[in-house]
């Protein structure tokens, strides 16, 4: 009996063994840092930071639009579901992959400043320079004809359907999410000093809560006009006389003609290569120029070699965003109204120069600007089923922009003026009919047959998070998700030596940073200081795309519908 009972277990624990083994080999031992995974689809698929947003855009995609059109209705519908960050009152940026051609075309739709937008004028009007807030920050917003130039060149649908979602959302409600809700409720105090925000923002006095459905008619009924109308309604039509309505009964100094004169610019992106890829940023008057810095002076060590989550790595990523930022601050400014010196910023020989003054075991507190002449947002990105991709950023600035809601329609106006400098001296100084130094940048990185358009919000953060995305896509062979999800840290302040990093690295780590010199400020783990992303692969030989999105933020990518209710199969 004594030998049955032993064989029994003998054989019990064969056959555990055997199917733990078997577990493993099907995976179900797989250890991984990344939470989610990507969405891969071979049609098309829409990434935006807030779910109906990014289904608005896959609804569009299969109704057979193109990558812009789906584009334009994701970033209609977040300008109805997360409000206090985008919409008609604010600025566009964007870069648009042909997949026929190859070609990339950037579209520069940042409003400029109105004819009575001076220093001067501001003096007289008792303001000591550009204020933070209010009705002298609004400059022209650029968004609208942004969509309507990007639609005319690139759109397949009608342009009144894409505003259809967010009509639909704005008049019949939508349940407001958590991220959201949390920046909703903690800007109520902003929201209570304009009459019109707190008429159209508030539910009895308060932030909606979350799963709480919210309507605003009044913007369903500005998206119809401009759905209807086009781009004129808001430039020339009954949109623009609620604008200046508003702007004269708060003393604003905007007219007609700085609007009916406005039109976005076409460029073309520039660029740096990093360690085999191709990485793009839109040219100044953003401060796109500052991530292709930072991966030049990252380029000159040897990350690659080291672990993405090491002291050592997060050293040397921050100390060159300390001297790519300096000379941000420094130079850029609009082109057409100051000289930037882009060629001598984006040299590699001024960052092998640069890269000098980063010293290996010891964080720098006192970095300064070069001399390159010697030599709150949301991003959203689609790809359609033929492979066009789209790196789109929308911004109407800080939280709720201005905080001026426009009579009648309810949208905030974005306070992008207050981007100028209040030093006449300065390339970036207040002028008339001159685009502001800009924060909103879109992204995009190529190599060999994969093209990756990708973004990541907050302000200053971005240029800083973008260089960190293409390192941990580059140097650390990362998939868009994975790179999205690593911990990043950002630096609010040019000055010192102060950085916010989450809550990911080991305590080995963090006190190595200390000692060298770092002031660490911990975050959580999936900190919102760090700006929420979205990212599309295409993959121009497979023709199969993946997309991503960053748990910071309440989105997700969200594929294209296949055809399996349809007649006509592939």
């Amino acid at each position: 009996m004594s030998i049955l009972i032993a064989s029994w277990y003998d054989i019990t624990a064969i056959m555990f063994l055997v199917l733990v083994l078997g577990f493993s080999a099907l995976g179900f031992g797989q250890e991984r840092w990344q939470a989610r995974s990507m969405t891969i689809s071979s049609r098309g698929i829409a990434a935006a930071s807030q779910t109906l947003a990014s289904q608005a855009g896959a609804q569009i995609l299969a109704r057979g639009g193109s990558a812009v059109d789906a584009a334009i209705a994701a970033n209609a519908v977040l300008s109805v579901v997360e409000p206090m960050m985008c919409g008609m009152g604010g600025d566009l940026f964007a870069i648009h992959f042909d997949a026929k051609t190859g070609k990339l075309a950037g579209l520069n739709a940042s409003g400029w400043s109105g004819k009575g937008q001076t220093l001067e004028a501001y003096s007289k009007k008792g303001l000591s320079g550009v204020p933070y807030t209010g009705i002298h920050t609004v400059s022209v917003p650029g968004a609208v004809d942004g969509w309507w130039q990007l639609h005319q060149k690139f759109g397949k649908r009608p342009w009144a359907e894409l505003f259809q979602p967010a009509i639909y959302y704005a008049r019949y409600g939508f349940p407001v999410t958590e991220i959201i809700q949390e920046d909703w409720a903690g800007t109520t105090s902003k929201l209570q000093n304009d009459e019109n925000a707190r008429k159209y923002w508030m539910v009895d006095g308060r932030a909606p809560r979350v799963g709480e459905v919210f309507r605003v008619p009044a913007l369903a009924a500005a998206y119809e006009l401009l759905a209807n109308g086009g781009r004129d309604a808001f430039y020339s039509g009954p949109i623009l006389r609620s604008i200046l309505k508003t702007s004269r009964r708060l003393g604003g100094t905007l007219v007609a003609e700085d609007f009916q004169q406005f039109r976005s610019e076409w460029v073309d992106p520039i660029s740096t290569d990093y360690r085999g890829w191709k990485v793009y940023e839109m040219p100044p008057n953003g401060q796109g120029i500052a991530a292709l810095m930072m991966l030049n002076l990252m380029e000159k060590f040897s990350l690659p070699q080291l672990d993405v989550r090491s002291a050592e790595a997060m050293h040397l990523k921050i100390e060159a965003q300390k001297l790519a930022y300096r000379d941000l601050y420094q130079y850029v400014a609009d082109p057409r109204r100051a000289k930037v010196p882009v060629a001598g910023m984006l040299s590699k020989a001024y960052a092998a120069e640069r890269a000098k003054a980063i010293l290996g075991d010891r964080a720098t507190c006192d970095t300064r600007h070069g001399d390159p002449e010697k030599g709150h947002t949301v991003y959203l990105s689609v790809v359609d089923s033929g492979g066009n991709s789209v790196s789109w950023i929308q911004s109407i600035s800080d939280l709720w922009g201005s905080g001026v809601a426009v009579d009648d329609f309810a949208f905030h106006l974005h306070d992008r003026a207050g981007g100028f400098s209040s030093d006449p001296a300065h390339p970036n100084a207040l002028a008339a009919r001159k685009r502001p130094f800009h924060t909103i940048i879109p992204g995009f990185m190529e190599k060999g047959n994969q093209k990756i358009a990708f973004g990541i919000m907050r302000g200053g953060n971005q240029a800083q998070a973008h260089a960190q995305f293409v390192s941990n896509v580059a140097d650390h062979g990362m998939n868009i998700q994975a790179a999205l999800e690593a911990p990043r840290f950002t630096r609010r302040s040019v000055e010192g030596c102060g950085v916010m990093i989450e809550n990911r690295l080991n305590e080995g780590a963090l006190e190595k940073l200390r000692a060298m010199g770092h002031i660490v400020d911990l975050r959580a783990e999936y900190s919102a200081q760090m700006g929420g992303g979205q990212a599309v692969l295409v993959d121009t030989v497979t023709k199969i795309h993946y997309g991503a999105s960053s748990p910071r933020k309440d989105g997700a990518a969200i594929p294209e519908p296949d055809p399996y209710f349809s007649t006509k199969q592939p």
